[in-house]
Formats: structure tokens, C-alpha cells, sequence
């Protein structure tokens, strides 16, 4: 009888280390690109999250937790960069250490949703899309409110 790993090896050659038709090159190559992308999708993630400190309507924090997850399966150079970053860094730390969020980021991000629900009602789209738009933001904002503030 013939076990599961060699019905494996036998249904395809390629899982095998010794075989002739593995390129381990390709491989390589392979692992590169990914990183490479992952690379490119941290520096998107940190561009929106740096233009959103100064640009209140983009949001801050969750892109550079984004940026930060990305660097961490791409670069582990530029993923302590910015976890060391004097200002970046703290946020991503709070919350992967703690689940924490500050009160000034909480109080920034409840204004700032309040401010947007009113933006929608003032240009004056459609009321379903001004409740939609309400009722998301609400439970997000219960969500961050919820969350603990950083230990000093």
C-alpha cells in the first residue's frame, strides 16, 4: 500500500526538492515580486496616511496600519523605519501592543465623521445615501470609542 506522501510526490514531481523540473530561480524570482508588491502597496497605504495628516477628509491612522502590515511581509528594513518613526510609529505601536487607540485620535476621527455626514447633507445627495453614510459611521465611531486609550 502506498502511503499519502508518496501519492503526493508521485501526482506532482515539482513538490519534490530532488526534482529536475523544480527551478528554484523562478522560486526566487517569485518571492521577490511579492515582496516588491507588497513593498509598493505599504508606500500607497503611508502616502494616504501621511497626505490624511494634513488633509482632514482622508483618514490617518488605518492606512498606516495598513502600510504597516504591508512592510512587515515585504520589508523588514522599512517596517522598522516606520515603527521607530518619531511620529508615525507610536500609533501602530499603541495598537499592536495595546488595541488601543489615543483620545486625540478618537476625538479627531468622531469629528471628522460628524463633519462628513453634514458635508453629504449639504451637498445634498440622496437621504438614503446620507442615512447609509450616518449609520456606518456611527458604528465606527462606537468602535473607536470603545477601544482603550494608550497607557502613558
Amino acid at each position: 500500500m502506498i502511503d499519502s506522501k508518496a501519492k503526493i510526490a508521485k501526482a506532482c514531481p515539482l513538490r519534490d526538492k530532488t526534482c529536475p523540473l523544480r527551478d528554484e530561480a523562478n522560486e526566487i524570482t517569485a518571492s521577490a515580486l511579492v515582496r516588491a508588491i507588497w513593498v509598493a502597496a505599504g508606500f500607497i497605504a503611508l502616502a494616504v496616511g501621511v497626505i490624511g495628516i494634513f488633509l482632514p477628509i482622508l483618514p490617518t491612522t488605518s492606512p498606516l496600519l495598513l502600510a504597516a502590515f504591508c512592510f512587515s511581509r515585504g520589508s523588514t528594513r522599512i517596517n522598522t523605519w516606520l515603527l521607530n518613526h518619531k511620529t508615525l510609529g507610536p500609533p501602530i505601536k499603541n495598537w499592536r501592543e495595546h488595541g488601543a487607540i489615543s483620545k486625540i485620535a478618537k476625538t479627531q476621527a468622531v469629528i471628522m465623521m460628524a463633519f462628513s455626514v453634514f458635508l453629504v447633507w449639504f451637498i445634498g445627495l440622496p437621504l438614503w445615501v446620507i442615512i447609509a453614510q450616518a449609520i456606518t459611521l456611527i458604528l465606527v465611531a462606537i468602535f473607536l470609542l470603545t477601544r482603550p486609550v494608550p497607557p502613558r
